[in-house]
Parts: C-alpha cells; sequence; structure tokens
C-alpha cells in the first residue's frame, strides 16, 4: 500500500528539520499542510522554508495560491486527493507536515456536512467582529461549544464565526455536527507528533519572531496593506504588526504581543493534536526513534 507519512507539531517545534531529513532516507516529496504557506505573498510572517532548508527536496503546495483566493480545508483535501492518485503511481511514500489541525482533520477524517447558516446571521457576526468584539464572539462559543472553543484557532477569524453561526442558526453545537464514520482511504496513514519541551519551544519560538524581524517582517506586512482584511492576515505575526501601523502601540509591545501570541497558538496547536487524534508523539530531535518507527510500520 502507498503510505502517506503525516508529521505534525507545534510552530517552530523543528518539523522542517526532520521531514527534509526523513524525505532524504525515504526518497520522498514533501507537501505541506500549513494553511498560510500555501499563499506565495507571505513568507516571513510564515516562516515559510528557504530552498536551503528544503534542501534538495521537492515540496508540494508551498506558493500554491494568491493572496487573493480563498483556500479552504476542503479545497485542500479536494486538491491533495487529485494529488496523491498522480503521486502514488510513481511512488510509494510521501511526507505531509504542517501545523494546521483542520487541515490535517481533512485529509485524515474527511469534512463533516454542516448546515448553511442565515446570510444575516453571518453578517451580524462579522460587523461585531469588525467592531472589535472578537474576545465577546469567542466567549459566546466557549458557553454555546466548549468542545469547538478548545479544539478550533478561535484567533482564526472564519473558523470562529462558522462554528457560531452554526450553533446561533440550528441550536445545537457545531461539534454535534462532526462526521462519526471514518473516512475511507487508497492509501495507509502513519501519524506522528513532534514536540520539544515547553521552555525550549518557547526560546526558539522567541528567537524565531526575531529573526523575522531581522529579515523584514514589518516590509511584507506593508506590502499587504490593502489585503489586511484577508482571512490569512488575521493572524498572529501579520496582525500585529498591522496594529503597530495603525498606532495602537508601540514597536516594542509589537514584538512581544508576536511572541507570546505565538507561544499561545502553540499551545493551542498542541491541545489539538493532543486531544484530535492518535499520533505516536516522539522528541523532534528523535531522529533515529523515529525513522525505526516508519520502519516498523512500512516494511
Amino acid at each position: 500500500m502507498p503510505t502517506l507519512i503525516i508529521i505534525v507539531g507545534p510552530t517552530a517545534v523543528g518539523k522542517t528539520d526532520l521531514c527534509v531529513k526523513l524525505a532524504k532516507w525515504l526518497v520522498c516529496d514533501i507537501v505541506s499542510c500549513d494553511s498560510r504557506q500555501f499563499y506565495k505573498e507571505l513568507s516571513i510572517g510564515t516562516a515559510k522554508p528557504s530552498w536551503k532548508e528544503m534542501n534538495g527536496i521537492k515540496h508540494h503546495f508551498i506558493d500554491s495560491q494568491g493572496i487573493e483566493q480563498l483556500f479552504s480545508a476542503g479545497d485542500f483535501e479536494r486538491d491533495l486527493s487529485v494529488f496523491l492518485e498522480e503521486y502514488f503511481k510513481k511512488n510509494n511514500v510521501v511526507i505531509m507536515t504542517g501545523g494546521s489541525g483542520l487541515f490535517v482533520d481533512a485529509v485524515v477524517n474527511g469534512l463533516d456536512d454542516m448546515p448553511e447558516a442565515p446570510i444575516d446571521l453571518r453578517a451580524d457576526l462579522m460587523k461585531r467582529l469588525e467592531n472589535g468584539e472578537k474576545e465577546v464572539i469567542q466567549n459566546e462559543l466557549k458557553i454555546l461549544d466548549p468542545e469547538a472553543y478548545l479544539s478550533l484557532d478561535i484567533q482564526n477569524t472564519q473558523r470562529l464565526i462558522r462554528a457560531l453561526e452554526v450553533c446561533l442558526s440550528t441550536g445545537k453545537t457545531y461539534t454535534s455536527f462532526k462526521k462519526k464514520t471514518q473516512k475511507e482511504h487508497f492509501y495507509e496513514i502513519i501519524k506522528i507528533g513532534i514536540e520539544r519541551p515547553r521552555n525550549e519551544l518557547y526560546e526558539r519560538i522567541n528567537q524565531r519572531v526575531d529573526k523575522m524581524l531581522e529579515d523584514g517582517l514589518l516590509n511584507e506586512v506593508d506590502a499587504l496593506r490593502n489585503f489586511r482584511s484577508k482571512n490569512a492576515l488575521q493572524t498572529v505575526g501579520y496582525k500585529e504588526v498591522f496594529g503597530y501601523f495603525d498606532g495602537e502601540y508601540d514597536y516594542a509591545t509589537m514584538v512581544e504581543l508576536i511572541k507570546r501570541n505565538t507561544r499561545r497558538y502553540a499551545k493551542r496547536q498542541m491541545t489539538w493534536f493532543k486531544n484530535k487524534d492518535k499520533f505516536e508523539w516522539f522528541d523532534a530531535q528523535a531522529f533515529e526513534s523515529v525513522k525505526e518507527f516508519i520502519s516498523n510500520k512500512i516494511i
């Protein structure tokens, strides 16, 4: 059976380095399922791997979309299925990696048939969001659907609004509409999670933010001012810079906000992956242990 190896973990944990080493060993390609690295215009703020970091390994779905396009988890699941149909005709193994839990879940478990919500309800929620009620909306979801509040990336406004509008329009939880049946695949799936001690991960996050700023994050965000309403830019590393440009706080505060919000995002990622699906967890530097685990699965 062809095999899809999924490697997940929080931001800055070291997924790229480990996956490139594994791809060299397995002689295979890598698929990115990072929901922001799809966009050509977003590089520094998404920590998109450089050519040097890719180390000759072909990466798919990076720079595959323009910022004006909406590329959902459903779009990714559909396009990945088409890609794998062709890829597995000539190859037996591919690695998929990223920290976007919803996109990973769409591939592993399929998509849910969610009910449509009234247009005026969404418009009302979006207006409230624009009026600065994001935290209020987050708390509403926490009350109506605690499970969705914990599992979703509630900083992602598109997912936040979608979950709450389902709750409000149906009187049921967003979680209750999740599929109970497992998606069938024509390939095997190996699920691996990588982690680091918290203090080590947080230090790596802080260092990454400093490097992003040195590499020109402010210039990248400045060039995207006309697209700031796009969902991909309502995320950590971009929204804080826009706040700085708007005069909401000074430079030092902006830097600390990016670091703090990135650490919080990493924590939410771990909560999702630890609770959502069954992954075999390894330390990010345990390359030989990961190799042994994969060998025992595919041989």
